[in-house]
């Protein structure tokens, strides 16, 4: 008898989704692990009897699609559900062009949407399950100046989850987003963060913060990924797990102080509010 879980983990080469992927496979887990080329995976988890390393092209459907079905070939089933795969976009909405906003996207969006839209079936059919969608804290507010189009990204798939979470509900499937704080992985360097091709220097606050992205940040976040996987893996465990799910202590005392401004704010404005109805 089965006794446990099968994960597909997307973006397993580095950051969260390394950690993750090699928590698993030391405590037994069977686990699909994606990225864009095979030589990144195998040098970053080598050769293990529960892995089933692939490539993947997360905006082909047809990519996307073939993984998932090799997922079940391997293993009768899957379980959950990781999108953890992104990167991050540096720039003011002015700055970014129209290519750099489309490519955030498609992939933080369009990506994970492309895996939940084939790995449902599966899960619906099978009556049971878990998608876990990796956002950021910038998924809950906005204010940080020169991450726009990033945390318009991580906006969007807070959106589609809590959506999907609703839709899936009747098939037992259960859906969690995830807000990580800062975590001591490669997010802000090894080609995980793309700065502007055009700097308006004008915007000196985003500068400032891009600078400290760089150059003090990194290196100094207080997230231990490691402990991040174990908190993922308890939430597969969950009967009822949470729709939204806040990482670190920084995420979470964030979050606090969004929610508290965000009441105060429509509070001051009901009679506007109200004043609208017939």
């Amino acid at each position: 008898m089965k006794t446990q879980k099968v994960w597909l983990v997307t973006g397993a080469s580095k950051g969260l989704g390394l950690s993750l992927v090699k928590k698993l496979l030391s405590e037994g887990y069977q686990v699909a692990a994606t990225s864009r080329t095979l030589q990144g995976l195998e040098k970053a988890l080598g050769q293990h009897p529960g892995l089933l390393a692939l490539e993947v092209d997360l905006l082909s459907e047809e990519s996307v699609g073939n993984a998932i079905d090799q997922t079940v070939a391997r293993w009768g089933s899957i379980d959950v559900v990781v999108n953890n795969a992104g990167y991050g976009q540096l720039g003011t909405l002015e700055e970014l062009g129209d290519k750099e906003a489309r490519a955030n996207f498609d992939t933080n969006v369009f990506g994970a949407l492309n895996i939940i839209r084939k790995a449902t079936p599966y899960l619906r059919k099978q009556q049971s399950g878990i998608v876990i969608n990796i956002a950021s804290i910038g998924g809950l507010t906005g204010d940080f100046p020169g991450w726009g189009v990033y945390c318009a990204t991580k906006f969007a798939m807070v959106g589609f989850t809590e959506s999907y979470a609703a839709e899936v509900k009747e098939f037992g499937v259960k859906a969690t987003v995830v807000y990580p704080g800062y975590f001591r992985t490669n997010f802000l360097s090894g080609g995980s963060l793309n700065t502007p091709a055009n700097e308006i220097e004008a915007y000196s606050v985003a500068r400032k913060i891009q600078a400290a992205h760089e150059q003090e940040i990194d290196g100094n976040q207080p997230g231990d990924p490691d402990k991040a996987a174990v908190a993922l893996i308890a939430l597969s465990e969950m009967e009822n797990p949470p729709v939204h799910l806040l990482l670190g202590s920084d995420a979470f005392d964030l979050a606090g102080k969004t929610l508290k401004t965000l009441g105060e704010e429509i509070a001051q404005h009901e009679s506007i509010s109200r004043s609208t109805d017939f």
